[in-house]
């Protein structure tokens, strides 16, 4: 299993490293690991579920997404 940095995870979404340090703190972002103390890594497997869990078909759809 490949595991990405923050800095890698937030490339692969497109979206700044803040963004996804913002989603770890108040929740709404992927799932991560945390090894040790400040050591924080991502699977591709968990961003690219947190990416399908946000696809939609149209706007009308309810878009109220579960943290």
């Amino acid at each position: 299993m490949k595991y990405m940095t923050p800095r890698e995870a937030a490339a692969y979404l497109s979206v700044s490293h803040n963004t996804l340090a913002k989603w770890r703190c108040v929740g709404g972002g992927p799932k991560f690991l945390k090894w040790g103390e400040r050591m924080v890594r991502y699977s591709l497997a968990d961003l690219d579920a947190w990416a399908a869990a946000r696809t939609f078909a149209n706007t009308s759809q309810n878009i109220a997404l579960a943290a």
